[in-house]
């Protein structure tokens, strides 16, 4: 921005015109004492909240008579000048000492505001890690932040810019956090789904349209409890089978060096809950070795792994999956089973079960034994394209939660940029038109404070040998 740019009552200036700057440093660590006081010791880490109430750790008094720490007043603004935390920046709601890394700015009172510095360095955020970038240690200097250029408007409209920027930004920090809870929120919908179709609920509209449908499953006695607890009741022509009954665990291990180009899938690849496969890689290309199960297209790939049971997905083509996975043979409706296997309840039974093995993976013998909650195969048919339906609702939502969250975590500079150019107070500044203007002008304050700190400062004795 042009100095003919700049609205009108503004002008200007340097970050060291508008705050006195420092930095601390750090007490030897050899003295243990040094760390046992109750001075709030501020480091590059604590930064980020708007207003900083606290420090991770406490200094003495002996630690700030020894050493670079230097007490820094409430309302000083700090910003994060080494590695990885460069532009951090928080305002101290305390009196508190930093370390070096922490360069401090306390602001020149009657001519600038915490909050305007706050969001200011927080608007140029960008530009100083853009400056720090390069060598071992990417840093920026005191000097640096002394002489970066800021367009300074009246007073008074700073603390409007402020005030405005204050409900802006909380403004876009709540539509921020609900967005970032659309994903949970969308696995509980998906779970209590889920929930529904296996127990009936989901498809009782169809089971009463469509009349009572004979059972067409096992003759055996239905399951009526598992693992000490008794089994939910099912709709009349459900019924409860075990996994045996409806599928076959599959073993087929053969050496992954007769394929090397063979898709292979480990549990790390699949996404938990959903079924998604997160890459594909060959045998070559995961560098595997050990014995792999060979599965083809149409199994279940289900992760037996204690932590990874909700792991599970259908392939969609021929390949090898890890030996701590099952291949799995489904004797009803494949995706039921699937859904079944992605289900809260289903993982809980699994990550119950006795197994013997010494590892923590639910062994085939276990895994026989858990129930399946199994309705006739048209019901099945019925109950997967409803969960499909629902789930592409779901996942449209997912989509349109993550651009929209793109565009809000844009929106915070968007807001910053419009407070800094004049943009935000526009109107405010065509209606308050002798706050900004004469004496009340971001220059004629600049002036008048320059003028009075230099009336302040003790004569040196060059100028006292002048004067006489």
């Amino acid at each position: 921005m042009s100095t003919v740019d700049l609205p009108e009552g503004w002008c200007r200036t340097i970050l060291a015109e508008i705050a006195e700057w420092g930095s601390g440093g750090t007490p030897s660590r050899r003295e243990a004492s040094y760390f046992e006081g109750n001075i709030p010791w501020v480091k590059t880490g604590d930064l980020g909240p708007k207003v900083l109430i606290s420090a991770s750790e406490h200094i003495s008094e002996l630690a700030v008579q020894n050493s670079s720490a230097k007490c820094f007043p409430k309302g000083s603004v700090v910003i994060a000048m080494y590695g990885a935390t460069i532009g951090k920046t928080s305002i101290l709601g305390i009196d508190a000492t930093t370390n070096q890394a922490c360069g401090v700015g306390n602001p020149i009172e009657g001519l600038t505001v915490s909050e305007f510095v706050y969001y200011f360095l927080l608007h140029e955020k960008d530009y100083f890690i853009a400056k720090g970038k390069g060598g071992a240690q990417p840093n920026i200097s005191q000097a640096l932040i002394k002489e970066h250029v800021i367009a300074l408007p009246p007073l008074a409209e700073q603390k409007i810019i402020a005030d405005k920027l204050n409900t802006l930004l909380a403004q876009v920090e709540t539509t921020k956090v609900r967005l970032e809870r659309i994903p949970e929120i969308l696995k509980a919908f998906r779970q209590s789904v889920l929930a529904a179709a296996v127990s009936g609920r989901l498809s009782e509209g169809w089971r009463s349209a469509y009349g009572q449908k004979e059972r067409k499953f096992t003759t055996e006695p239905e399951l009526t409890e598992f693992q000490g607890r008794t089994l939910p009741i099912l709709p009349v022509t459900w019924q409860w089978l075990k996994f045996n009954q409806v599928a076959d665990i599959a073993s087929n291990l053969i050496s992954p060096l007769d394929n090397p180009e063979a898709i292979h899938i480990a549990p790390n690849h699949i996404e938990s809950w959903t079924g998604v496969v997160l890459s594909l890689q060959t045998v070559s290309e995961d560098g595997v070795t050990s014995a792999k199960h060979r599965f083809t297209k149409g199994q279940i790939i289900y992760s037996k792994i204690r932590p990874y049971l909700a792991k599970v997905t259908i392939a969609d083509f021929d390949g090898l999956c890890s030996a701590d996975m099952y291949p799995i043979n489904s004797r009803i409706n494949s995706q039921f089973l699937f859904y079944w296997m992605i289900t809260s309840e289903f993982t809980e039974w699994a990550s119950n079960a006795e197994s013997r093995s010494v590892l923590p993976k639910i062994n085939q013998k276990d895994l026989s034994r858990i129930p399946v909650p199994t309705p006739p195969i048209e019901e099945q048919t019925e109950i997967v394209s409803r969960i499909v339906e629902l789930f592409t609702l779901a996942k449209h939502i997912e989509q349109k939660a993550i651009v929209a969250l793109a565009r809000v975590n844009n929106l915070n500079q968007s807001i910053l940029a419009k407070a800094f150019c004049g943009e935000l107070t526009a109107d405010w500044r065509t209606a308050n038109i002798e706050l900004i203007s004469g004496k009340n002008s971001a220059e004629a304050l600049l002036a008048r404070i320059k003028e009075e700190r230099n009336a302040m400062k003790p004569e040196t004795k060059m100028q006292a040998r002048k004067q006489t």
